[in-house]
Parts: structure tokens; sequence; C-alpha cells
């Protein structure tokens, strides 16, 4: 199949089905809402009632609920809000799940819709550009975030094992970036762009990006390819159990580092897990940690305008990565 057939679907459709359809098959599978629903959840609900519970609008009842069944051998799917099942209940998290979890073997998903700006009109109560930063905190929870629906799907592969994870899912519909991208990969990453586009003797610059920041680094490294600029593009998964090795090898011996967040700059979002590891493997290049200036904004309209007032959109972001050429 190529890339134009693959319709577009939201992220949370393409999850919530593979795991419905898993449901028939796995009776360990159990699926826990706060009072937030879908089509898919409907069937879910109604094909597997002795499986699925709604707790209300009490995420933090969602995880003592989640973290109990859990306990009794279940793999668990939370489903809720991103801002709300991540910063309202980061305490239930922290002493339910991840220090429990080192005591006895557990499985619970965290599935948090809404990811940065994509409830653009519900301002910042809704938004959410702290979870990946939060998250990371916690050292036993895996941390994934995709950037289409084939990638959302693919995470499920990922959520059969034991342990702790967290899914920051986008709430808007994004066009799919790689028709391979249905399959898991155990290194965490997917190359979209190799940097051949660079021109004889020109420089080159690695992109690194999740979530809706891969498709403004896509723009981006195609309007730096018509510039003769190269970009090496990582479209980052794993945030958490990325393969550091196999990255440092895609960022070694390029011009310029760049990462971009869809989160607050500078508050340990994926800048720090990027410039972390250019320190580890001691790469010497230039580094741009690109991402939300670290305040609230209130004004609304769509996610391009918001990312524009910020600087965080595609043009912002190819002037800073020129000046810096």
């Amino acid at each position: 199949m190529t890339l134009a057939a693959v319709k577009p679907m939201a992220m949370r459709d393409a999850l919530l089905s593979r795991i419905r359809d898993a449901m028939a098959d796995d009776p360990t599978i159990f699926f826990v809402t706060a009072d937030f629903g879908s089509p898919v959840i409907d069937d879910i609900s109604t094909r597997f009632a002795d499986r699925f519970v709604n707790v209300g609008v009490a995420e933090q009842n969602l995880i003592n609920v989640s973290a109990g069944l859990a306990l009794e051998g279940y793999n668990v799917f939370a489903y809720a809000i991103a801002p709300f099942i991540t910063m309202r209940c980061l305490e239930q998290i922290r002493v339910n799940l991840c220090l429990l979890s080192q005591v006895r073997s557990m499985s619970v998903t965290l599935i948090g819709v809404g990811a940065g700006y994509s409830y653009v009109v519900s301002g910042p109560t809704h938004q959410c550009y702290e979870d990946i930063s939060i998250m990371r905190s916690l050292p036993v929870v895996g941390l994934y975030s995709p950037s289409d629906h084939l990638e959302a799907a693919a995470t499920f592969d990922a959520c059969r094992e034991p342990g702790i994870r967290y899914l920051r899912l986008d709430a808007q519909v994004l066009p799919p970036l790689d028709e391979n991208g249905a399959a898991w990969r155990a290194d965490g990453f997917r190359l979209l762009r190799d940097g051949a586009a660079a021109s004889s003797g020109g420089k080159t610059v690695a992109l690194v990006a999740s979530g809706y920041m891969t498709h403004t680094a896509l723009a981006v490294a195609d309007a730096l390819a018509q510039r003769g600029v190269g970009a090496v593009l990582v479209d980052l998964v794993d945030i958490t159990g990325v393969d550091r090795d196999a990255l440092a090898r895609k960022l070694a011996g390029v011009d310029l580092i760049v990462s971009m967040e869809e989160g607050f700059a500078g508050r340990g979002g994926v800048d720090a897990v990027i410039g972390g590891l250019i320190r580890e493997a001691a790469i010497e290049t230039r580094f741009l940690p690109i991402g939300v200036p670290p305040e609230y904004s209130f004004e609304l309209g769509t996610r391009v305008e918001l990312h524009d007032r910020i600087g965080i959109g595609a043009d912002a972001c190819l002037r800073r990565i020129l000046e810096l050429l």
C-alpha cells in the first residue's frame, strides 16, 4: 500500500480498534475510562462489559482501579484526556503504579489524548505541554509519542508485556508520514529523511521531533532541501526507551542538531533527551532546542496560528536553523 492510499484517522481510533480486536482473543485485557468516550469505546463497553469500567470524572480513582486490576493479573488500558491523566493524578501514578510495580508485576498503559495544542479551542487547561517532562521524571514509566495513526496503532505491540507506560496521542487527525509505520520499531524511532538532499559540499542538519512536531519538521526538511541543505529527520516515538546508540549514529557527523517538541522548552522534555545523548556520545556539533516558550497562552486560533505566534511554526523554525548555519 502506498502512502497516498492510507486514509488518515484519529490516533485514538486506530489504537482503540487494536485494543478492541485483541480483547476478543485475550481475556486478560481490561479497559478503564474516566468518562471519556468514542464510538470504539462504546463498542468495547457493549461487547466486553465484564472487562470495561467507566469510573466517571475521577482520574485519580482511574489510577487506583487500574492498579487493583493489574494486581489481579489484568493488562489494563486506562483512558482519559492527557493533562488530566498525568497531572491530576501524578501522586497516584507514582505510588500505586511506579512504586508498586517494582514489587509486583503489573501491566498498565495510560492513554492520554490531547498532546500539545491539539485541543486548540479549549485553552491551556486542556492543552498539554508538560506531560513529557513529568512522565519522564518517573523512572519506571515508558513514554511513547506517535506522530500518526499508524504509529499509534503500532504502539499496542509494545503494551502487551508487563510494565507501566504512557501513550500521548494527538486529538486531531494527522496525515500518515510513512506507510511502513504500522510496524513497531524496537529501536524506538523511524528515519523519515536521510540527509541525502545536501548539495555537494553543503551542510546537513539533524532534526529530531516527536508527535505533531514531526509534521512541522518534515516541512522544514523539505524547505532546507530546496536550499541545498540536507536533513536527517528522526521521528522519536519511544522517548524513554529509544536505542540511544542507534540514534547517536544517526546524529553523528551533521553540522547542527535540532530538537523539536510541542512541549515547554528547557523543562526536561525532548530537548533534555537529545541534549543528554549529545553529551553521552560526545557528538561535537551545535545543538538547537526548539519548543514552547515556558509560559501559558490564553489566545485561541488554529494550531498553525498558535505555533506561529509562539515561534515554533515551520517558518520560524526554518529561520532559526538558517541563522545558525
